[in-house]
């Protein structure tokens, strides 16, 4: 009989493990042994905040990332085929979501392994809740392009798509380029158009607001190098 892959949600920063996860989820991760990982250093820091109960040496890695598409993924699953739990981690928050784990989620259903989400933190959704936008029809569209006039192009398209389909459109930034991305939105986006802001969700430095494009310009929110999640709706 197989495994259990158990999809395990992290903090998304700060020490509150107590706070942010249920006991259930760690009580599980307690119980395991195997873990795939995006990195190492994250995750061992992340098991020793749970304060589990065996030396962290003795446990098992598997890396995972978006660096390790060409690794034959049959080598990550088969402790499950031999009947042994396993955990996914992600760096932070929820895994399979803006985060690579889904392959290793798709591999074990092509296998018949039984999957297990978990409770615990998801910035995308924390950020729709907390923005007052349209939570009925959204979507998540991740890192828009580098270059700067590739990323206005599809900051216009997306403001536009916000309105056609009544759509709350959100986006994720590398946090040093927080800024870069909050001055192509106002100074690109209509008058009107809604833009909230969600920063260092589940911390004591939480940050959420929601604001009319006209209203930011007004502002210079303090957001570099923080992660945040931006969503845009215009009406």
């Amino acid at each position: 009989m197989s495994g259990t892959l158990y999809l395990i949600p992290t903090t998304l920063g700060g020490d509150s493990v107590n706070r942010i996860l249920p006991p259930e989820v760690i009580a599980i991760c307690n119980s395991l042994r195997i873990f795939i990982v995006e990195e190492i250093k994250t995750a061992r820091r992340f098991l020793i905040k749970l304060k589990i109960p065996v030396p962290i040496d003795e446990l098992t890695f598997y890396i995972f990332n978006e660096h390790s598409k060409e690794i034959n993924l049959d080598t990550f699953i088969q402790p499950l085929l031999q009947g042994q739990n396993v955990g996914l981690l992600s760096e932070a928050g929820v895994p399979a979501v803006a985060d690579p784990g889904n392959e290793i989620v798709k591999l074990a259903h092509s296998k018949n392994i039984k999957v297990v989400p978990l409770t615990g933190p998801s910035s995308i959704i924390l950020a729709l809740m907390a923005s007052g936008l349209n939570g009925q029809n959204f979507a998540f569209n991740g890192y828009l392009p580098v270059v700067k006039t590739e990323r206005i192009k599809k900051i216009k398209f997306f403001e536009r798509r916000s309105e056609t389909e009544n759509q709350t459109q959100i986006f994720i930034e590398t946090p040093y380029r927080n800024k870069h991305f909050f001055t192509d939105i106002i100074d690109n986006c209509s008058p009107n158009t809604l833009l909230c802001i969600a920063c260092n969700l589940t911390m004591e430095n939480e940050f959420v607001k929601t604001m009319t494009v006209h209203e930011w310009k007004k502002e210079n929110p303090d957001i570099h190098k923080l992660p945040a999640i931006f969503l845009i709706h215009k009406f």
